[in-house]
């Protein structure tokens, strides 16, 4: 992919509220924070489950954001789902764009979306699909691309999921990292707001995100967030936006001190013989599974057994308590390494 840099700086701020309520609301937040932030965004129109709830002011509240441009100076930007919402958008000088969860999801959207695009080579931001499919996330930065688009950025914003959390979204942190690893030069923004769900973990997912080397953030910013039209749990006021960004620590890469270098790499290395051997244990483990796979096939007996299955997990969960170290992780690990013994046993037992 061909990326244009157009970020300079870290981290590159996106504040404003989820949604644009008034004209008045906009200057008034807008003129609050400009002094702490790169870019002011507002949601024009407003995807959301249910039909009689709030969907945004639509094509008005791009006036308003003008007059943010024209009174501020600061950039704007809004999300857009549709190719006439790109449209209107250009045509009303909005500076940059992004593309919402639910609109990265459907690939004929977003096509439409990059063929609205078509030789306007404005920064767009792309948030991450609402279910952790990484190939969806990159197959809509390739569509854009593919159109000219070369000012393109990942927004992170979290991941629906099932299980209980104390987020929203979950970050599941590992996906930005894959995406980095396989567009070294993409610039991803950390959307804590969406994340979170709530203003009081926004602090720690900031930090998590500049510490991960994000390049920016785009936190939701109200004038009065307990009266909000939409979204009121998640959003901070312009006072406390300023306070969590104030408070950011922005760490270096790499240790400047040789010596401290080489203390590092010592420990990486202990670290590489651990994992070593945890991959041969793997592999001993998974030749044991085999041999299992076998005795079942040859006695008629099921792949998986319920009860076995909840002895191993409290089990090791168990473990993990008594050595002080957390029982989700294990939990995860083992339920990740049960699913591939089940796929080597289905294999076996399937020929």
């Amino acid at each position: 992919m061909k990326i244009a840099k157009f970020i300079d700086k870290k981290p590159f701020v996106i504040a404003g509220p989820c949604s644009a309520e008034s004209q008045d609301q906009l200057l008034q937040i807008a003129t609050n924070i400009k002094s702490s932030v790169d870019v002011f965004r507002a949601g024009v129109w407003k995807p959301r489950t249910m039909p009689n709830s709030f969907e945004g002011v639509g094509k008005l509240a791009l006036s308003w954001l003008k007059k943010v441009k024209d009174v501020t100076g600061l950039q704007v930007a809004t999300e857009v789902a549709t190719a006439k919402h790109v449209e209107l958008c250009l045509e009303s000088g909005i500076d940059m764009l992004w593309i919402g969860a639910r609109t990265t999801v459907n690939p004929f959207y977003v096509q439409e979306i990059a063929e609205a695009l078509s030789g306007v080579d404005i920064p767009i931001f792309v948030k991450n699909p609402i279910h952790p499919d990484l190939s969806l996330w990159i197959g809509a930065l390739e569509r854009l691309n593919n159109k000219g688009i070369t000012k393109i950025s990942a927004i992170h914003r979290g991941f629906f999921t099932y299980e209980s959390s104390a987020y929203r979204n979950d970050p599941k942190w590992e996906l930005p990292i894959d995406l980095k690893r396989n567009l070294p030069d993409l610039p991803i923004i950390c959307d804590p707001s969406h994340i979170s769900g709530n203003i009081h973990l926004i602090e720690e997912i900031t930090q998590v995100a500049m510490d991960l080397d994000m390049n920016g953030l785009m936190i939701e910013t109200h004038n009065n967030p307990s009266e909000a039209w939409s979204d009121a749990k998640q959003q901070l006021t312009p006072k406390q936006l300023i306070n969590i960004l104030d408070k950011l620590v922005l760490r270096k890469k790499n240790f400047e001190d040789s010596n401290l270098n080489n203390e590092l790499n010592f420990l990486r290395e202990k670290i590489d013989i651990l994992d070593s051997d945890l991959v041969e244990k793997l592999n001993l483990r998974t030749s044991l599974v085999k041999d299992i796979a076998n005795l079942k096939l040859e006695n008629n007996i099921t792949i998986f057994q319920l009860d076995r299955w909840f002895q191993i997990l409290e089990e090791r969960q168990n473990q993990a308590l008594r050595n002080s170290m957390d029982p989700k992780m294990i939990s995860d690990m083992f339920k990740l390494i049960h699913k591939y013994s089940i796929l080597t046993q289905s294999k076996i037992m399937n020929k």
